[in-house]
């Protein structure tokens, strides 16, 4: 489903990015602090807003699996959102404490490389780090897929 074109955005100057208390720990991870890396300011589209209930309805296999993994602070204390507005954009899971998108890439992806390739360029521009799920390893291999973001998250937030 493509988001309306027609909503005005503040432009990304206008968007002034601000990181709370840099360095701030949010959690650790096997030892390892991680700091805070939250986005304020973020651009929202209430039209998208009627899409959001229709999508967590939709209770997509792979988006399911995930959620069941992360929902309740699971993945090492850490708050995930479902389906979050930023932009023109729904992003499948938001962590606000990271400034971290998550996207699990299904079939609906599969013709979409350059649509994708701009979406995960504006979310960037924002300050804001995307990790990409392809559904087939959701599907057959859920302990990889979180040790690759545990690694990720190490990789981006560690102090």
């Amino acid at each position: 489903m493509k988001p309306p074109t027609n909503v005005n955005l503040p432009e990304n100057d206008n968007l002034i990015n601000q990181i709370d208390a840099p360095q701030q720990l949010l959690t650790t991870i096997d030892g390892i602090p991680v700091r805070r890396n939250f986005v304020v300011h973020l651009p929202y589209n209430p039209h998208l807003k009627k899409f959001l209930k229709s999508k967590r309805k939709a209770r997509i296999l792979p988006e399911v699996l995930f959620w069941k993994e992360v929902r309740n602070n699971k993945f090492y204390g850490i708050d995930f959102d479902r389906q979050r507005i930023i932009g023109n954009y729904i992003v499948d899971f938001y962590v606000k404490a990271l400034g971290l998108v998550i996207e699990i890439d299904g079939t609906s992806h599969d013709d979409k490389e350059e649509y994708d390739a701009e979406r995960q360029q504006f979310l960037e521009g924002l300050g804001l780090k995307v990790f990409r799920i392809p559904n087939s390893d959701m599907m057959n291999d859920r302990e990889r897929v979180m040790a690759d973001l545990k690694g990720f998250v190490l990789e981006c937030f560690s102090v």
